[in-house]
């Protein structure tokens, strides 16, 4: 569930400048989530959102651009707490999420910066990867495997 309403939070401030945490949480509630201040706050938090000025001069919240290893660490963890499979096909690779995290799992996969990587799409619960070359995708793969494994040893 929080994966989910954090998915919707990052599709919501995508879609619209929001300003306050009432707002963001009076639109998750017409979305059909139940939240409380505290648990708007605390996925700020976790997102690391940040409130930036908005073209109409207004201040809106936005994903932090910051690389650093701490969201670098927490997309990685989005990623394995959401996936469920993936299989390949020649040089593009397919994953499946629980449902309504795959826009999470992408912004993972874009966030941890991966080699030969040249676009991503999500939908709802299936994400699309397109790997520069066919012998590539191997190499994907593998982090993947080992972003899983590291899940299981948990």
């Amino acid at each position: 569930m929080r994966y989910s309403r954090q998915n919707k939070i990052l599709d919501l401030i995508t879609k619209y400048e929001i300003d306050t945490q009432e707002r963001l949480a009076g639109m998750l509630e017409d979305e059909g989530f139940k939240v409380t201040q505290a648990t708007i706050s605390r996925d700020i938090k976790e997102l690391q959102l940040i409130k930036v000025l908005s073209t109409t001069g207004n201040y809106k919240y936005a994903v932090s651009t910051r690389h650093d290893t701490p969201i670098s660490e927490r997309f990685i963890k989005i990623f394995r707490e959401t996936v469920l499979s993936f299989k390949s096909a020649q040089n593009l690779i397919v994953i499946k999420t629980l449902s309504g995290c795959g826009s999470a799992a992408c912004e993972a996969i874009d966030c941890i910066d991966l080699p030969h990587l040249v676009g991503s799409v999500a939908g709802d619960n299936t994400l699309l990867l397109v790997i520069d070359k066919e012998e590539n995708v191997e190499k994907i793969l593998a982090i993947f495997n080992d972003m899983l494994l590291l899940k299981s040893s948990k």
